[in-house]
This record gives C-alpha cells, structure tokens and sequence, in this order.
C-alpha cells in the first residue's frame, strides 16, 4: 500500500495486545484456528507479498484479527494450504482493505470469502480525498498509522520483529473502522450500492491478461521500427521465462532501460554485448548468453513475424484519436462524460466509481443498433455494472447517446 501523509501531531497507532508470535506449525494453527472459531463477529484480515522481490505475486504473510480472538500473524509458506483456516472463518464477513490486492493470493492458499466488507472501496464511494489504510485510520479514529515497511521484502525469513509489529497493526483497528465507514455508508444511503459493490468482489478472478504484456515495458517508445520491437519482446520474454523460473521480479533481472539500449543499439557479437556498460553489474551478466540469443532471435525474425508499430488493443482506440478517426462516436463521449460528471456530482460520487470509463467509451465508440433504455442497460449490465450504477446513468445516457448520434 503507498504510503500517505498523516498529520504530525496524531497519536501512533500500538498494539493492544502482545506482539504474537508467527503461526508456522500446524499445532500453532490448529490453535489459531481454535481461537478465531471462538471469536466474535467479522475477520478482518490482509496479506504482505514481494512484489518487488519475487515474481509471484503469492502471500508470504497472513494476518488476522477477530473480536475475541486476538491477532493471529500466518506463515503460509510454511503449509501446503490454509483450508483449516477458512473452515475457521464459517462463512463470515471478511474485512479487507483494497481486496483487490489481496483476493487472488489469498485464493492460492484455499481462503474464500463469502462475505466481505472493502474499507477502500467503502472509502471511495463516500467520495473521502484520501483512501490509503492510513489516511482512514487517522480519519476517522485520529491515529496515525506507519507505513514504512509496506514495499519490504517479506519472502525474508526470519521476519525482523519491527516488521511483523507493521504487519499486526495493518489489522488492529479495521474492525472499528469497518463500523464507523459503515454507519457513514447507512447515513448516506450508498449502503446498499457499497452491497453490490462488495458482491462483485467475491468473483474477481484478477485483471484480465494483456495479449502483448511485453509492450508494458518503460520507454517502449524509444524502439523505433519493427525490428527493434520484435528484439524488446524477444528480450521481455527471455527475462520473464528466467524470473518466473527463478521467482525474482524481472526487473532485478534486466532492466527496462537496459532491454531498450539493447534493442536501438543492437551489438554485432556476443563479446559486443558483453562490452556493453549495462552488462558492468552481475545481475545482468549472469544471463549474457540468453540476452544474445534473444537478441539473435529478435534479429532473425522474419519481416512477416515482427511486431506492429502500433500497440494492439481491445476495444476502442484512446479517445484522443477519436476525433480523427470517428468524430461522431468523438462527440458521443463528449456528451456521456458530461452526463457522468454531472451525475457523481449529483451523488457526491468519484466518476470512476460511478461507471467504469472503459465502459463508458465502449458504449460511446459503439452504441446497440438501436439506442433505447432496454439496449443500453442490458450494454452496461453486459459488461459489468452493477443494478445501483445502471440505475443511476442508464437513462441518460441513452439521452447522450441518441442526441449525439442524431
């Protein structure tokens, strides 16, 4: 989670209870589990990955807290699963912060919710500046919550005390803060919209996968012509194959930058790219001879074979060639942005959480045959809205969209 400024002069955030030790046993977790079955009400957890360490994007801690049962701190490294622990949680609310991030690892380890309660999605539908775990702890019960350790390496075994004390606290106070956001929810008349929200998250499968993730790469723009494109995603692809095998961030492996330089400045020979300055550091020059191989492929390909200059997408093209390309669908999402903005502001609403703006360009790049109050929900429900967001743009937006087109 990014770190976000707190005021100074706020209280810190400390723990209640003892700082637990670390569930890596199956006694400790048989005992965990036995704790959090004679708790209290909703559990409220999080999970520490390695994002800029390791590959996968896999928990390497879990930590728990229920009313009752205290604060539980799991190894799941330690396990070949966690099914006793979500046999533990009986089906009851999970408070998560930003589930997004956590669902699909928690997953890997046999955790389910069939309920749960997003503080940072909770936060944005009432519209509050800032959403970070932080800023929501220091608003609504005044206390500042560290964020120092959030991009640490948490594949480190042993984990430093001060770590895990970083780790608890993610955990203390989500329980009361998950009831305070609640009330606000209730007293602002978006409890049920957050409902539907929270029940859409129950089947995220993660982000859709990108058809051409190498074009990802930083400074993409830099390879000018095919051929040095289809030597970037030659490289891209030798360094991901090497970092999922070896679990380790690719950009520890070889840099962006360093893919680029290749790529615009291709060298002649082996010992040319092993002279290059970027092979001076060990991390790079370990795996000389796969980037030349790459390289070789990158150069071999045929002309038929190589990359397109412009980047593949699904869906409509950016607005900004919109003009160019179809000024009529142009002036269609003109016309449902405005109608959005007026909308969330109308419901003190972020617009981004009011609808999707990929959907909102789907529909305005191309509309149902026949633009009617029936066609264009049944276009949004299609493709992801939920009943409390159609209900609220549907009908004017197929004002937009008729107007537009007429």
């Amino acid at each position: 989670m990014a770190t976000e400024p707190v005021t100074p002069d706020a209280p810190r955030l400390e723990l209640r209870d003892p700082l637990p030790p670390v569930v890596d046993t199956v006694a400790a977790l048989d005992d965990t589990c036995a704790r959090i079955l004679a708790g209290t009400g909703p559990i409220a957890l999080d999970a520490e990955r390695a994002s800029g360490y390791r590959y996968s994007q896999r928990a390497y801690l879990i930590q728990v807290r229920r009313e009752g049962s205290g604060t539980h701190l799991i190894d799941p490294t330690a396990f070949d699963g966690l099914v006793p622990l979500d046999t533990a949680f009986d089906g009851n609310e999970w408070i998560l912060h930003a589930a997004t991030q956590d669902l699909m690892c928690l997953a890997e380890v046999g955790l389910y919710p069939e309920h749960l309660f997003d503080t940072e999605l909770a936060g944005r539908l009432l519209n509050l500046p800032r959403v970070g775990l932080a800023a929501l702890v220091e608003h609504y019960l005044g206390l500042s919550l560290a964020k120092e350790f959030s991009a640490a390496d948490w594949s480190t075994r042993p984990l430093p005390e001060p770590w895990l004390v970083y780790a608890a606290l993610d955990v203390e106070v989500l329980v009361e803060l998950r009831n305070l956001i609640d009330a606000d929810l209730q007293q602002a008349g978006k409890r049920e919209w957050a409902a539907e929200e929270f029940e859409s998250l129950l089947l995220f499968q993660g982000p859709p996968e990108r058809k051409e993730p190498w074009r990802r790469t930083s400074g993409l723009h830099k390879a000018r012509g095919r051929r040095a494109l289809g030597i970037v995603r030659e490289l891209w692809q030798a360094r991901d194959a090497i970092a999922e095998e070896r679990d380790i961030t690719p950009g520890r492996i070889l840099a962006d930058a360093s893919i680029l330089e290749i790529a615009t400045s291709p060298p002649h020979d082996l010992n040319g790219l092993k002279g290059m300055r970027i092979m001076r550091n060990r991390g790079p020059r370990r795996f000389v001879g796969e980037w030349f191989d790459a390289l070789e492929r990158g150069l071999a390909l045929d002309e038929q074979l190589l990359p397109t200059t412009n980047q593949r997408v699904d869906g409509p093209p950016p607005p900004r060639a919109w003009a160019d390309k179809n000024p009529v669908a142009a002036e269609r999402l003109a016309r449902c942005r405005e109608v959005v903005t007026s909308i969330a502001e109308a419901n003190d609403l972020p617009t981004e959480n009011l609808i999707s703006p990929q959907l909102v360009r789907n529909l305005a790049w191309e509309p149902p045959t026949e633009v009617t109050l029936e066609s264009v929900s049944a276009a949004l429900t299609g493709q992801g809205a939920r009943r409390w967001q159609v209900g609220l743009v549907a009908a004017q937006l197929t004002d937009a969209l008729g107007t537009a087109s007429s």
